[in-house]
């Protein structure tokens, strides 16, 4: 039976992998710093869900989690490296400490799971998979959001590296990057400054109104890591178009328009 340890699993689209990779027949080890929230997933799952209270921001924390998975399980099939926070605000106005947690969680959080887990995989010598989670603002960068943004795109260039490394090793790992668009969860739970408090109201009611569930997305995910695909974009319409727009903006170097504003800056 497969092992799968998710982060970020107490709410949003970490349960819903959870909720999935139970329902294939795989046993879960989720890692969430709410732990009340976790409890009541697992309780949702069952016997197959072992929890473990883990603050990715904490290198130490992740390598409990991993020595956990392991002394439970013997093994690990699958690490969604999935925990993330958003801070919307002007750039320069966000507070540095909410800056900071943008960059413990969203960055070191995946490298504290890379070097939690990955050696462990590698002496392993069996096939496994490691699934980052960033964003279509990963690719897509929008003003109010400088730091998940920022964050989310270094996410896309640390598993292209990761992935690049592990290739060269003749390493039977695999590597996915997750780039979620519009999906109902917690993510837009901070309150925002008084700079974005209409852009995150009109972000929300767009989750409201468009996201989709997380149980609706999971599957999808589940799907193309059966197909051993490294992009993961279960909603290609929140970025092929837009996508290939900012490439063209590049390539003929002319400067970014905003949709939010219509406006170039």
């Amino acid at each position: 039976m497969s092992v799968a340890v998710i982060t970020g699993a107490a709410s949003g689209i970490g349960a819903g992998l959870a909720r999935e990779a139970v329902r294939r027949g795989m046993k879960v080890v989720l890692a969430d710093r709410d732990a009340d929230a976790l409890s009541a997933v697992a309780t949702e799952l069952g016997e197959a869900a072992l929890t473990i209270p883990t603050d990715v921001a904490d290198a130490a924390s992740v390598e409990a989690l991993a020595a956990a998975a392991y002394a439970a399980h013997g093994k690990v099939d699958m690490v969604f490296n999935n925990a993330g926070v958003l801070s919307t605000g002007l750039s320069w106005e966000i507070p540095a400490d909410r800056w900071q947690a943008s960059l413990d969680v969203n960055i070191g959080g995946i490298v504290n799971g890379l070097r939690a887990f990955v050696p462990r995989l590698i002496a392993a010598g069996r096939p496994a998979r490691i699934i980052n989670t960033a964003s279509v603002g990963g690719f897509l960068p929008s003003p109010f959001m400088a730091p998940y943004c920022a964050t989310k795109f270094a996410v896309v260039a640390l598993t292209e590296s990761l992935a690049g490394e592990l290739a060269m090793l003749g390493s039977p790992i695999g590597v996915s990057l997750l780039a979620p668009g519009p999906v109902k969860s917690e993510i837009f739970r901070e309150q925002p400054d008084a700079s974005s408090r209409d852009f995150h109201s009109a972000m929300t009611a767009m989750l409201d109104a468009t996201g989709m569930t997380a149980d609706a997305f999971a599957p999808l995910v589940f799907d193309a890591i059966d197909r051993g695909d490294y992009w993961i974009i279960p909603q290609p319409d929140a970025l092929d178009e837009a996508f290939a727009a900012r490439n063209a903006t590049i390539m003929a170097r002319n400067p970014p328009t905003f949709y939010q504003t219509g406006e170039e800056k």
